[in-house]
């Protein structure tokens, strides 16, 4: 067989494997129940939503081929550097993603600066009727973003890109869109239909001293976001926030978007509270751990949120009271330490600045900012009289209150004349199925991380207020 009828027949082949492959996973967890829970069905079938009154959303971070490892012909190398590996890799994926027909796809570590396996997504994608967006990291770091909606659910009303400048070159992308789909709910003249998508991908926490960085990251995405309503004078609009997160359910980035409102999508689905964070599972890193750290956060517009500011500042105090602990300190011993300067029994400001330093939350590059102290002071300082005591300490530092209220309290008349969507969760589901039980299949290499999809059902709800 001439060599190149030979590289056509494997390539069929490979194909044909591929689709063999995931009709058995499918099947598989189709048998295992998970899917009979709900009506509205999601899967890699050619038809992914059994429910016409919804629509699905998927997060994947795809493994960049100039990031993934292996082993070719006895010498360690990227996957960047072998055609036939990047390519047939991803052609797996596409397959799986136009299979599955999500209305919204995000996508982490798409290899922006390869103009063959970008052709290749916008062709496939664009043929298929989806609207593609694509954002690289700032730097040339050759990686990016690829956030992709259906033409057929969705109009775009407006995309923004969000560059954070900072030392891990880390960047979002957002889209105002409207639901156009004939969703039942949604066919009033007197329901707003428009929502705000946002993909991102955070820092990998090498190092404990990087959650701080990891936090402003969120802290930024959030406040462009409230930045853009306000600038378009919109009302409150769901939020989907996508993407891989490199936290897991107990980190601080967790805490700081529930106490925002946020919601994480699969565990809504599931059932399962904050405190189950082994349930399941969503990257094998390039340690060998696993953990879960891919989300689908969606917010309503009904929702009650603390100010940002506010939750900025708790989430600070909790990285410090955190790193306290490590070290073995009790609430008094963290306020001697935080006093160790000071005459009285009080904190001062300086006091409060040397203690910073001393856990390398401030001296660093990526450390805190003058002005991003004063801050944490100001607010820290409740009666405003320069000095903290004991009460206003434990109040502020080591005890803030994380708020997960889940609708707002204090709508009135006028708000609730206002009718815009909002959203259900109908089901979530992790691929590959294993995942789902907190295991990682030997057998899995389409990525080092599993892809996530939510189904939502728009509901009509009164909107709160946005709060600054």
């Amino acid at each position: 067989m001439p060599p190149h009828n030979l590289i056509l027949f494997l390539h069929s082949l490979a194909l044909s494997i591929m689709y063999l492959y995931f009709q058995g996973i499918m099947g598989r967890k189709n048998n295992r129940g998970m899917l009979k829970r709900n009506p509205s069905k999601i899967g890699n079938n050619s038809s992914s939503i059994v429910d016409p009154t919804c629509f699905s959303c998927t997060t994947f971070n795809i493994l960049a081929p100039i990031y993934k490892r292996l082993t070719y012909e006895g010498r360690a190398c990227r996957e960047s550097s072998i055609r036939a590996y990047w390519h047939n890799r991803n052609e797996k994926i596409l397959y799986m993603l136009l299979r599955q027909r999500s209305a919204i796809i995000c996508l982490q570590e798409f290899w922006v600066d390869n103009e063959e396996l970008v052709d290749m997504y916008d062709t496939k994608l664009g043929d298929a009727g989806y609207i593609n967006f694509k954002l690289p990291r700032t730097n040339n770091r050759g990686d990016g973003l690829l956030t992709a909606v259906h033409k057929d659910y969705f109009r775009v009303i407006d995309h923004r890109e969000f560059l954070f400048n900072d030392f891990g070159d880390r960047v979002a992308q957002l889209l105002h869109i409207e639901v156009i789909a004939p969703f039942a709910q949604c066919r009033s003249k007197n329901t707003y239909r428009e929502m705000l998508i946002v993909n991102t991908h955070l820092l990998f926490p090498h190092d404990p001293s990087l959650s701080l960085e990891r936090l402003r990251q969120v802290y930024k995405i959030l406040q462009s976001v409230d930045a853009y309503q306000k600038e378009n004078n919109l009302d409150p609009l769901p939020i989907i926030l996508c993407g891989d997160w490199n936290g897991s359910k107990r980190g601080h980035v967790y805490k700081f978007l529930r106490s925002q409102g946020f919601e994480s999508s699969y565990d809504t689905a599931h059932h399962y509270t904050d405190a189950e964070a082994h349930k399941w599972v969503s990257h094998r890193n390039h340690r060998g751990n696993i953990c879960g750290v891919d989300f689908i956060w969606f917010l309503n517009p009904n929702k009650y949120r603390k100010l940002l500011r506010t939750s900025w500042s708790d989430a600070v105090f909790g990285l410090f009271k955190y790193q306290v602990r490590r070290a073995s300190l009790i609430e008094e011993d963290a306020f001697a330490f935080l006093k160790a300067v000071s005459n009285g029994d009080h904190i001062t400001y300086t006091g409060f600045c040397e203690a910073l330093r001393q856990l390398n939350l401030i001296g660093q590059v990526y450390g805190l900012g003058e002005e991003e102290i004063q801050d944490l002071w100001l607010q820290a300082d409740i009666d405003g009289n320069g000095v903290l005591d004991y009460k206003e300490f434990l109040q502020r530092i080591w005890n803030p209150m994380w708020s997960y209220q889940t609708e707002n309290p204090s709508l009135d008349q006028e708000d609730s004349s206002r009718v815009t969507i909002g959203l259900d969760v109908t089901n979530a589901e992790l691929f590959p199925a294993e995942t789902e039980n907190g295991c990682w299949p030997e057998d899995y290499s389409l990525s080092d991380h599993a892809s996530l999809t939510a189904v939502f059902s728009p509901v009509r709800m009164a909107s709160s207020r946005l709060n600054s």
